[in-house]
């Protein structure tokens, strides 16, 4: 028996194979094997005696069975992405995290340098928004219907409400960068980001937001499905106001963002990503791969072919319904997008609400970097 392998893989002993001589369907006189003498890695009982810490927690999390060992092992993933130190992390974000108060969480990744570029959906960015200008969302009463929320101009998002006076004051922002846009200079996600986050620095002081840290850290955020979103409104009402003045459009071309992207990729040595949801902030991301591999092999480019060496995931969906959010890392190898772990690669997957999993995860990691620091990442960033 190959103890390392049978231990890695999950095979069993051969031992315990069906002998061809054997009756079909009988049993065996089965040898047993000692688990020591095997090299098994023992669980261990969670003492909440011995709990001094989210970080004592998670480790011992990380001991049992389960989800609890999927969110302990997460954090040694994103641990290892923070550490390393040519390891640029792309996060992506897709639900509604920001309205259910997980901004702050993913500003301090920012902060910190853990996350090095942000891949989101357009809706998450224009609820951040909200945040960052002061505002507030609410929780919802269930003894309001759905009908009666409408008419009060409260949009519900599960049990939390987004006041539309809150998208009217996203839109006053949108306003302002929009006025100050050069309409010479081809319009994208993460140049119009970059462009909000320079805003709030000047106007939202004393408020914290991810286009702000993003901004002031020079982190890109991506919006790929950018017209599918409170943003993308704006950006077309705009376009359409200036038609009424006789001004020329703004010009949004979004294969900018996926070039601007590729090349800061291809800028780095090693790569992590985050994923929060899946979605096509997820997709896109990874696809990255599959983009320099076809710009190689059909464009006869001399390129790298990249591949993420880490990955995280925080996302509920199973696997077996079949939707880009459930598929797991290993079926992500087959398409070129991750190092399998025979070569290095290093993954964790969560099957929790991220609003649980994430900022257990995070605060876990802060603790472990606070008693040991992480040296000065060397990535490239672009402008």
């Amino acid at each position: 028996m190959k103890h390392k392998n049978a231990v890695k893989h999950g095979h069993h002993p051969d031992s315990v194979h069906h002998d061809s001589n054997h009756e079909e369907g009988a049993g065996i006189d089965r040898k047993l094997h000692d688990p020591v003498a095997d090299r098994l890695i023992p669980l261990e009982p969670l003492d909440l005696g011995k709990i001094h810490s989210i970080d004592d927690l998670v480790r011992a999390m990380s001991k049992t069975a389960f989800t609890g060992r999927q969110l302990g092992e997460a954090a040694d993933v994103l641990e290892a992405m923070a550490r390393d130190k040519e390891c640029f992390v792309v996060m992506t974000l897709a639900g509604a995290m920001t309205v259910a108060k997980q901004g702050l969480v993913i500003s301090e990744l920012i902060d910190r340098g853990i996350v090095n570029a942000i891949v989101s959906t357009g809706a998450l960015m224009a609820h951040g928004l909200v945040e960052a200008t002061g505002r507030a969302h609410f929780r919802h009463n269930p003894d309001l219907s759905d009908e009666e929320l409408y008419e009060a101009g409260y949009n519900r998002v599960y049990d939390t409400l987004e006041p539309e006076q809150n998208l009217d004051d996203v839109e006053r922002v949108m306003a302002a960068v929009f006025g100050g846009w050069d309409s010479d200079e081809v319009m994208c996600s993460y140049k119009l980001n970059r462009a909000i986050g320079a805003y709030l620095a000047k106007r939202a002081k004393g408020e914290r937001g991810i286009l702000k840290s993003a901004y002031e850290k020079n982190v890109p955020v991506f919006v790929p499905a950018f017209s599918d979103s409170e943003l993308g409104l704006d950006y077309a009402l705009t376009n359409r106001e200036r038609d009424k003045k006789g001004k020329a459009r703004f010009r949004f071309d979004p294969f900018e963002d996926l070039e601007h992207f590729a090349a800061t990729l291809l800028s780095q040595k090693r790569l992590g990503i985050f994923t929060i949801g899946g979605g096509v902030p997820r997709n896109w991301s990874q696809q990255f791969g599959p983009f320099i591999e076809l710009r190689h092999r059909r464009g006869g480019e001399d390129l790298p072919l990249k591949r993420y060496h880490y990955g995280l995931r925080i996302c509920p969906e199973p696997v077996y319904w079949g939707g880009l959010s459930g598929s797991p890392y290993s079926e992500a190898v087959s398409w070129g997008k991750f190092v399998p772990p025979a070569e290095g690669g290093k993954f964790g997957e969560v099957f929790v609400d991220a609003t649980v999993g994430l900022p257990i995860i995070v605060a876990a990691v802060l603790e472990r970097l606070k008693k040991k620091p992480a040296g000065k990442k060397k990535i490239m960033l672009r402008n």
